[in-house]
């Protein structure tokens, strides 16, 4: 008979539970659970999202279904009055400041005519100088002068008859031989000498007593007509040193002070000008968009920092010249190397929010679509000239 062991017998023993099989039994599978708790809370909250993010302004938007959308400058009516010095010289005073009303003609600002008062006191006293020349030359002969010439008209015949009988007498001791041939030709010298000044005497005195000479007279009244004139320019320069305002307006830029030296030849502008009881805008449109535009199309002007308010344009003037682009928007997908036309429009400004000339808007003005546009003549060639080459290839 075959005999089986049997398993050994485990002994159970009655051993004391520590912290630590408390820990190890309790303690690691909670430690577990909040480790893989905090990486599913860390893989959510730390994953990519794509979010839409919002502009802190909201765009304008255009009230038109089709619109040609441009940038714009705020103009004053009638354009801006950009003002120089018509000459060099030092400001010596200035009469407005910005915010001013001014009305045709009143002063701006003046330069120092020191110069030019000396130069105007010159001038005139030459052409004083050139009136009494005239004065005198119109009062010939002078009274007093007449008795004067005339006594040496009388001397002078005395002169002559004395030598004429000086010169008889030598004649007739010459034939008797009492006198030699050199004396004769002495007395005879003399002779002639008191005839030429008796000739002289008599002619001036004639000369004295027609007056002064009528061509004389004119060529004074031309010295006096090139004196009035010189005072006249230097009144005029003097006059130019005061600017003044040739349209009606207010001063919206005033870039000129006392004691300031200006040239007329920095091209700089010392005062700005303009209406702007209605204000205008110019609008810049795209070359490629010159095709939408249309002059009687609905337009509207936004303010930027004002998107939600819309100015009603009315259209005043196309200027039929395209022209490279200036006048930048700074925005970052703005094309520079483009060439514009520049429309005019106008609105009224009373009744809403305050525009300041040099301001700029965003404008949207009605487009045409492509169906409303129509083709031009080279472009229905081209069509018809397609639809013959379609036809001839069927």
């Amino acid at each position: 008979m075959l005999l089986v062991p049997s398993p050994p017998q485990h002994r159970r023993t009655n051993r004391h539970v520590s912290v630590g099989d408390v820990l190890v039994r309790y303690g690691l599978p909670l430690i577990a659970l909040s480790l893989l708790g905090f990486t599913l809370w860390y893989v959510r909250h730390t994953r990519f999202v794509t979010r839409e993010t919002l502009p802190p302004i909201m765009p304008a938007t255009s009230p038109f279904s089709n619109t040609l959308a441009a940038s714009g400058i705020v103009e004053a009516q009638g354009d801006n009055i950009f003002i120089g010095t018509p000459m060099n010289g030092i400001v010596v005073e200035v009469f407005v400041r910005q915010g001013d009303d001014v009305g045709l003609g009143d002063p701006l600002f003046r330069l120092d005519d020191r110069e030019f008062r000396s130069e105007l006191a010159q001038a005139r006293a030459s052409l004083l100088r050139s009136r009494a020349e005239l004065v005198r030359q119109e009062a010939e002969p002078r009274k007093e002068k007449l008795p004067a010439a005339l006594a040496e008209v009388s001397a002078a015949k005395a002169s002559l008859d004395s030598a004429a009988d000086v010169a008889r007498r030598a004649e007739q001791t010459f034939a008797s031989k009492s006198t030699t041939e050199a004396e004769l030709i002495e007395k005879r010298d003399l002779l002639k000498t008191a005839k030429a000044k008796y000739d002289k005497a008599e002619a001036d005195y004639k000369l004295l007593a027609a007056g002064s000479w009528e061509y004389d007279r004119d060529v004074t009244k031309v010295q006096i007509t090139e004196a009035e004139a010189a005072v006249a320019k230097i009144e005029t320069d003097i006059e130019r040193l005061t600017v003044r305002a040739l349209v009606q307006g207010k001063v919206l830029q005033t870039d000129v002070h006392p004691g300031e030296f200006v040239s007329n030849a920095q091209g700089k502008t010392l005062v700005t000008l303009g209406n702007v009881d209605r204000l205008h805008v110019r609008v810049d449109i795209d070359e490629y968009d010159i095709s939408r535009f249309r002059e009687d199309a609905a337009a509207y002007a936004v303010p930027r920092g004002n998107l939600q308010q819309r100015y009603p344009l009315q259209f005043v003037r196309v200027e039929p010249f395209v022209v490279p682009k200036k006048s930048l928007t700074g925005d970052n997908t703005e094309r520079v190397d483009t060439r514009v036309l520049q429309v005019i429009y106008e609105f009224d400004p009373r009744g809403r929010p305050r525009l300041f000339v040099g301001q700029q808007v965003e404008v949207f003005i009605e487009a045409l679509t492509e169906n409303q546009q129509e083709p031009d003549a080279s472009s229905q060639a081209d069509a018809d000239l397609r639809r013959k080459d379609t036809a001839d290839f069927r």
